[in-house]
């Protein structure tokens, strides 16, 4: 697919015209006047003012959708971390300076007002910021797609830190109302839950099976516009919303059972109440079955009706649709499309399963077997007992299919089956998905060459011409343009505006690292937001730091195969050091960390309280502060992220060999000027690449490494026999130096790095240590630290969500462009 020409936008409104429509917003929306308006209330009506922008574009591209018949990619994703609408749509529609410059003639704070925007926390982390990213490329790249998943009324938790400890509070993001979402109550489905199956006949004699439920739930959607960058096209994410079916039982209100009267409207919204319920107890795994359903039933339903608008039968649905799994959770949709096909759409069962293979695409996001989502048979028959039998059908031909294929290798039907029949039987998701969909791809090199090689490697064997790599990609517009005006200025003040939209173009940036003026203007915005984000700090930790020091930043969703304890253990190391001889030249260094842990996993938990537990001591002690201090930055979610990405010096992807799938983190901050520290793992090995291995602080074991300590029998105490320095660490961690008033209090995490280190932290240590030792030193040096991050940026153009959602629209979805004019 070629890169899309620009396209003749209309000229901005002028200043008046912009604060007209703000104040008619605010009187007429919000029923106010300017002096009595709180700050919500300010960027309310401006937020309804952009809105007003979006909606006169999406009518337009819904036009032209709608004329070409056009072929639509669906992205079916349980999450889509969006963040902050308002600065976003300013800048993909040019409108940023008049606004901001409409809002300084009003008396109002454009920044104050940016900041005033709740997030919608929908997603957990890179899978749901990845989904974001795309719906950005697709509307920028014009391609006809709707993204579809859940409007949880509580998204993922807000993080506290109280007495260093997580604590999980409501993310009560609708509370004050979300001026980007468009109801649509005129479109509901039914969704059916439980009950029975019957076995009948119908009219003209053909065998069929009806769902008799035992209960009904409806989905109503609401709509949020996304526009693309320099272009008319608005794109839609539809999100659906759990109801009950009769939200108000009459008979029981007046019988006097209150209670009873809402009950059914309670559990039925309990389906879209909150992102990933806790499913360690049987209610909570039960209710997350019950929102993948939901949402993929709600989804190709709403399909199937927009298809119906031009079209009486179905046979060309897989024409009209390219639908993206991305990862497990929409597996389902599989079995419920050939639902609708054969018991409501009365198709026969192989021109159903020929029109569902087609239609589907799935993306893996995991080489981790225990994040392969897998349903207990009991439950998944209780919940939805008509998909089981419907998977039961295609595992007994999809068998049929391997044992012609592979006669006598009963190993290999057992490897590839759909239901895992060791022990308590399970159906495989991701089997599902591989044989229900027709392509099936990785997201960055490395993930999709070890797919092929371990988890998938049967359905790769079976089906090598399935298999792609897709890498992943992030939007310049969101994690640079908005979140780093400043590099961007500088970058379009030398390039100009065109590299927003093919970022590629930042390869014109490698001329100008010999340049001393322009190493000097970078380091200038680099130091800036610095500075903004150590105010930042201070704000919400107390905690000072030093924009001069070096900025150390690991930030993303806490994990053991992440190993931000292999940081903490570099940070004690180096308070150790500093300890032992006062006088040791250490380069300054402020050790940035942030994210979430899930709320079940307690040893993730206890990670966080480290980070705190150190930050205490270090950054109380005289002896050390001055060139060590802490940080863990709290509640780390999009809107932070674009305070941090800009001004790290140095990112941390550290992730053990083999574990990550690819990462994004590690490209926002690259594309931001920081230089990375990071083993051979995922995206890393890929960005290495593009930069050159002299601008990357490489350490550690590769994947193959890994797997053959692995494969030989890993024994962590032969690290800790063969390094004085890290018994040391360790033994501080453990004798309570980091946690006086609970002295055992870390004893189990370094019990567990001494007996078991599933995540070879201590066989990399000392290999990471090396690698700082030669961060530190190439930081003292200014000029040769700003050449290696110009460099860096300049050579990120791979890295686009942009380049991924091309290949995507190439290689598996056959889509072309669609202009709105």
């Amino acid at each position: 697919m070629n890169k899309p020409a620009p396209v003749a936008l209309p000229a901005a409104p002028a200043a008046a015209d912009i604060k007209h429509a703000i104040l008619d917003k605010l009187f007429c929306m919000l029923a106010r006047f300017p002096e009595v308006a709180t700050p919500h209330d300010r960027y309310l009506a401006v937020a309804y003012a952009v809105r007003d922008h979006l909606l006169r574009n999406w009518a337009s591209t819904a036009k032209s959708y709608f004329d070409h018949a056009s072929r639509t990619a669906i992205y079916l994703s349980a999450e889509f971390l969006i963040g902050p609408q308002l600065e976003k749509n300013l800048v993909n529609l040019g409108l940023r300076e008049p606004f901001v410059a409409a809002l300084r003639e009003l008396g109002w704070d454009p920044e104050a007002i940016f900041a005033e925007e709740e997030e919608p926390g929908l997603g957990n982390g890179g899978l749901g910021r990845l989904a974001a990213c795309y719906l950005d490329s697709m509307a920028t790249l014009e391609i006809p797609s709707i993204g579809y998943g859940i409007r949880y009324e509580f998204g993922i938790f807000d993080q506290e830190i109280r007495d260093g400890w997580q604590v999980e509070c409501s993310d009560r993001w609708l509370r004050l109302g979300y001026p980007w979402e468009i109801a649509r109550p005129e479109i509901t489905f039914i969704v059916r839950f439980g009950g029975r199956t019957e076995a009948c006949h119908d009219a003209n004699g053909r065998y069929c099976v009806r769902w008799v439920p035992e209960r009904i739930v409806t989905g109503t959607p609401s709509d949020t516009l996304v526009q693309g960058y320099g272009v008319k096209t608005v794109n839609l994410l539809r999100l659906w919303r759990a109801e009950a079916a009769e939200s108000f039982d009459f008979r029981a209100f007046n019988s006097g059972d209150f209670y009873g009267a809402v009950l059914d409207k309670v559990a039925s919204e309990n389906i879209t109440k909150v992102l990933y319920p806790n499913d360690e107890a049987p209610a909570g795994k039960q209710l997350r079955l019950e929102q993948q359903y939901f949402f993929v039933s709600c989804s190709l339903q709403d399909m199937i009706r927009i298809y119906r608008q031009r079209e009486s039968s179905l046979d060309r649905f897989h024409e009209k649709y390219a639908a993206q799994l991305n990862d497990t959770h929409p597996a389902i949709a599989v079995a419920e499309l050939m639902r609708l096909l054969v018991d409501e759409h009365h198709y026969a069962w192989d021109r159903a399963w020929d029109i569902t293979r087609r239609t589907f695409g799935y993306t893996n996001h995991t080489l981790l077997p225990e994040a392969l989502e897998r349903w207990s048979l009991p439950l998944f028959g209780r919940v939805l007992p008509r998909l089981l039998e419907i998977i039961f059908e295609i595992n007994r031909r999809f068998l049929d299919e391997v044992r012609a294929r592979c006669p006598g290798d009963d190993d290999r039907a057992r490897r590839l089956s759909l239901i895992d029949e060791s022990g308590e039987r399970f159906i495989r998701m991701a089997h599902l998905a591989c044989v229900g969909s027709h392509a099936i791809n990785g997201v960055a090199a490395l993930h999709s060459q070890l797919l092929a090689r371990t988890v998938l490697r049967d359905f790769h064997d079976l089906w090598p011409e399935k298999f792609s790599n897709k890498t992943n990609g992030v939007t310049p517009r969101r994690f640079m343009a908005v979140a780093n005006p400043p590099l961007s200025a500088l970058i379009t003040r030398h390039l100009g505006p065109g590299w927003i939209r093919d970022l590629d173009r930042l390869r014109a940036l490698e001329p100008l690292a010999a340049d001393a003026a322009f190493r000097a203007e970078w380091r200038a915005v680099k130091l800036a937001n610095k500075t903004a984000l150590a105010a930042l700090i201070a704000r919400r930790t107390g905690i000072v730091v030093e924009p001069d020091s070096l900025f150390d930043v690991q930030a993303k969703r806490i994990h053991e195969y992440k190993r931000q304890h292999l940081n903490l253990l570099h940070v004690a190391t180096l308070y150790l050091r500093l300890k032992r001889d006062p006088h040791t030249v250490v380069t300054p260094r402020t050790v940035i960390l942030g994210g979430k842990a899930a709320p079940g996993y307690h040893f993730a938990k206890l990670i966080i309280k480290l980070a705190n537990s150190i930050a205490e001591v270090v950054n109380a002690d005289p002896a050390t502060n001055d060139r060590l201090r802490v940080v863990f930055f709290p509640n780390f979610c999009v809107k932070t992220a674009q305070c941090i990405y800009p001004a790290a010096d140095l990112s941390e992807q550290i992730s053990t060999a083999g574990k990550e799938a690819s990462g994004t983190g590690n490209m926002k901050f690259a594309l931001n000027g920081a230089l990375t520290i990071g083993t051979l793992d995922g995206a890393n090995i890929e960005i290495m690449e593009e930069v050159g291995a002299e601008n990357f602080f490489l350490f550690g074991l590769d994947a193959a490494e890994v797997a053959d300590r692995k494969a030989r029998g890993y024994r962590p105490a032969e690290f800790l026999e063969g390094n004085e320095e890290l018994r040391e660490v360790l033994d501080l961690i453990t004798r309570g130096q980091f946690s006086l008033a609970e002295r055992d209090l870390f004893a189990p995490l370094t019990r567990n790095l001494a007996e078991r280190d599933d995540y070879l932290v201590l066989a990399d240590y000392a290999s990471y240590l090396d690698a700082q030792e030669r961060v530190a030193a190439a930081y003292r040096d200014p000029e040769e630290w700003s050449r290696k991050s110009i460099l860096n940026v300049a050579r990120m153009g791979k890295f686009s969500s942009d380049r991924a959602i091309r290949e995507y629209c190439r290689d598996i979805w056959r889509i072309d462009p669609v202009r709105v004019l």
